[in-house]
């Protein structure tokens, strides 16, 4: 049985709200984030935008400006102070930072190239290496925060920040830190949009994950942060990390959902935990069919057909590099709070699933929960996540 850490701190920017707080009472009243696309694209694709852009950055980050970049900076207010206290603790080299993101800065990179084409010429601001590079987020996250232990970035498409989760277990396991800030972050960008539209898989409308009358995905963009302690307050701890790499395809899951289900009973397996025990799945299920299918037989065949389970994608749209983090703060709430969010647009539930879905909030006690992120290429993962001891 792998040791359990509690999460001390945590915090989530989207299109539900500009706090956490905004964010998670807007998730328990079944009020949708999703909104008109802001970007220019010759289609209908709904996104879950911010109702506000994060301000440009300015001072000592300034030449890391991006839309990205934004959008991570203005997330940390909410666990600076619980942050600083842990780096006080521990000493700065004894705190890691680790970020899951699909593009980093690709939307400011969109934006030169097209001054490039208006002008001639690059805009004289422009910094690859510190706007639209890995790196150039995690040196702008260093000045901010002033972390100065292990730093790096987990990008495997849609299970980043969840994958950022595991790799942080993995360091607190190996004692090469005590504490890790693990964050998750990405803006919208043409080429995110315009490249899921060649799928055929965007959704003109808003999405219905779970419904038999679902059109596809909507994206969104977002930040989200969770602070994990060697030790620490909390009410909540990360239980188990279960992963795998099933490569099935480059864009579509195994169709039994075979990675999904190792990735689960991995989880499971390293906490010592039952499947019988799990109280609810926040599913990976961004609104796809051949995603909710291979979900559902996962789940079925490791955990039954009476677990509770729901899609959030319908709140904020698909998060991308931010959605794995985030849905762990929404697994959190359940377990803190003692609801399960409305599976928003479930209703009519697509009856070949064969699961419990969450077609209107459900109250309870929820002391086991499972956070599910499945990406392309087979690169899954599953947090467990439970009420401390």
């Amino acid at each position: 049985m792998a040791e359990s850490y509690p999460i001390t701190a945590y915090a989530a920017v989207n299109a539900l709200g500009e706090s956490t707080r905004q964010v998670v009472e807007n998730l328990r009243e079944g009020l949708s984030g999703l909104r008109p696309c802001p970007l220019p694209v010759p289609f209908e694709a709904p996104t879950g935008a911010l109702a506000e852009p994060a301000p440009r950055l300015s001072g000592a980050v300034g030449r890391h400006d991006s839309p990205t970049t934004r959008l991570a900076i203005v997330a940390l207010d909410e666990v600076r102070a619980t942050l600083g206290r842990a780096l006080a603790r521990h000493g700065a080299e004894r705190v890691a930072l680790i970020v899951g993101t699909t593009t980093a800065g690709l939307a400011r990179t969109e934006e030169a190239h097209a001054h490039l084409l208006r002008t001639g010429a690059l805009p004289g601001d422009y910094d690859l290496e510190r706007q639209h590079a890995f790196g150039g987020l995690i040196d702008a996250l260093r000045i901010v925060t002033g972390i100065r232990g292990p730093a790096f970035v987990v990008s495997t498409a849609c299970s980043a920040s969840a994958k950022a989760l595991g790799s942080a277990q993995r360091l607190l396991a190996a004692g090469v830190v005590d504490a890790v800030l693990v964050g998750g972050v990405d803006a919208l960008s043409q080429t995110t949009l315009r490249g899921f539209h060649s799928l055929e898989i965007l959704s003109p409308e808003r999405c219905r994950p779970l419904s038999h009358l679902r059109r596809g995905i909507n994206l969104g963009e977002g930040a989200a942060y969770l602070l994990l302690e060697r030790e620490g307050e909390s009410a909540v701890r990360l239980l188990g990390v279960g992963e795998s790499s099933d490569a099935h395809h480059m864009s579509a899951p195994h169709p039994e959902g075979i990675g999904a289900l190792a990735a689960m009973r991995g989880a499971l397996e390293q906490a010592g935990v039952s499947p019988g025990d799990v109280d609810h799945v926040n599913l990976h299920s961004p609104g796809t069919r051949l995603n909710d299918l291979s979900e559902a037989r996962a789940i079925t065949a490791l955990l039954g057909a009476d677990v509770p389970v729901a899609s959030t994608k319908g709140y904020t749209g698909h998060l991308l590099g931010a959605a794995g983090a985030t849905e762990a703060i929404f697994a959190i709430v359940s377990i803190e709070q003692g609801w399960i969010p409305q599976s928003l647009g479930a209703d009519p539930v697509d009856p070949t699933l064969g699961v419990s879905v969450s077609t209107a909030r459900r109250e309870g006690r929820f002391r086991r929960v499972l956070s599910n992120s499945f990406a392309f290429g087979g690169a899954n993962v599953s947090l467990l996540f439970g009420d401390a001891p």
